[in-house]
């Protein structure tokens, strides 16, 4: 194959719910761009607003030339089409995407709350009905994105995002994928590995609702239930399937993580017969209306502090990229030609 320097694509996409006034072509230059709300391996995530129109988004900046170092270009493109069909309360929103020769971008819904990362560190833990009240949400979401035969893969305190409600959003799609039966990439963060990714008998799933029952123990606890100073040693207990449950610790919660870090799926929760419904009817939600939740007619319990919806005091400040993007060498077509 030749090697061939990327060609420039278009720079505009047609974008039909942008804002209520309509249509329009955008591209960089659509956008004023703001401070960075997050970093990552190969790009960032900055505050921007549309010029045209005067509206809010969170704008998802990635440099093609790392994406293709870390080999990383099937789960881009994999998240960007994810996010364009999933509309969900509790799923940051897509509404669109382009590319210029240097980097790959996601026009995503702005959320000011910061990260619930953050929220949960700076109280350590919570308090069971406070835990149950965003375990509801991840809930709903892993019940929407499951009738959609889509796994997340990446939950996480970092993920979720709260808005200015006190609700909860999802974020990061990069490790979804479809997957009508199983997959068998090793992927996640090592606290939360499902032991049928590390044991690479294909997953599908019931990885999902493995991780729920880590957040709900690290929301309760204030840690996870498997932790190690590096990850083989975290591995190591997560494939002994031991951890401990503080005394103090809520009996019916305890109840619910013990049915959700089942090593055998066919006992898991959320992966029998009923699905999603079993996690749900599950005596620790009792007494909990899930469509209130979807709905969002329940009070959070906490608020974020936000001065207005332009505000991003509750993300951290992060220092410029000081490392400019390059236009990446390709071997053969431009493999982001589709995105």
């Amino acid at each position: 194959m030749s090697t061939s320097i990327a060609k420039k694509p278009k720079s505009a996409v047609k974008v039909t719910n942008l804002s209520p006034s309509g249509a329009g072509d955008i591209n960089l230059e659509s956008f004023e761009l703001g401070v960075t709300l997050g970093t990552g391996s190969f790009g960032r995530v900055r505050f921007c607003t549309h010029t045209g129109t005067g509206s809010i988004w969170a704008l998802k900046m990635l440099k093609k030339s790392e994406v293709l170092r870390l080999q990383q270009v099937e789960h881009i493109l994999s998240e960007k089409s994810i996010l364009s069909a999933l509309d969900h309360p509790n799923i940051v929103k897509m509404v669109a995407a382009f590319q210029d020769p240097k980097y790959l971008y996601m026009v995503l819904e702005y959320v000011c709350g910061g990260e619930f990362f953050s929220h949960l560190r700076k109280r350590t833990r919570f308090e069971s009905s406070i835990s149950r009240f965003y375990a509801a949400q991840v809930t709903l979401a892993f019940e929407y994105l499951h009738n959609l035969d889509i796994i997340y893969r990446d939950l996480k305190p970092e993920n979720l995002l709260l808005d200015e409600t006190g609700y909860l959003k999802i974020t990061d799609f990069g490790f979804a994928k479809r997957v009508t039966h199983k997959t068998y990439t090793l992927c996640g963060t090592p606290e939360y590995i499902a032991p049928e990714v590390l044991l690479n008998k294909g997953h599908g799933k019931g990885v999902d609702w493995w991780t729920l029952g880590i957040l709900v123990y690290e929301m309760l606890v204030g840690r996870c239930p498997f932790y190690d100073d590096d990850a083989v040693g975290i591995y190591q207990q997560i494939l002994k399937g031991e951890f401990r449950c503080p005394r103090w610790l809520d009996r019916n919660a305890k109840s619910l993580i013990k049915h959700l870090l089942v090593a055998d799926i066919t006992r898991r929760y959320g992966c029998l017969k009923d699905g999603a419904l079993d996690v749900k009817n599950h005596i620790w939600f009792h007494g909990m209306s899930f469509s209130d939740i979807e709905a969002r007619k329940v009070t959070a319990p906490f608020m974020p502090q936000v001065a207005s919806i332009t505000d991003t005091s509750n993300f951290d400040n992060y220092p410029d990229s000081k490392t400019a993007a390059g236009i990446p060498i390709y071997e053969g077509k431009d493999p982001f030609s589709d995105f």
